[in-house]
């Protein structure tokens, strides 16, 4: 899984692709990625976006039982 500095600077780079009209994008492992639409660019964009939202969500810390006698 990613860590959330990785899925930012992805990002932002899907984000300069995007508004500068660029379609394929070269990521850190060397890989090029080519997109065929503005669709299809903005759909990766919100995956990564979602992403990003999980990781910075707090985790729950608080455990609550709902016991009775079973009567």
């Amino acid at each position: 899984m990613a860590t959330l500095a990785q899925l930012q600077a992805y990002r932002d780079t899907l984000l300069d692709a995007r508004f500068s009209g660029v379609r394929e994008i070269k990521d850190a492992n060397g890989e090029t990625v080519i997109y065929k639409s503005d669709n299809e660019l903005a759909r990766a964009l919100a995956a990564v976006e979602s992403e990003i939202l999980q990781l910075q969500k707090p985790r729950a810390n608080t455990i609550v039982f709902a016991t009775s006698k079973g009567i």
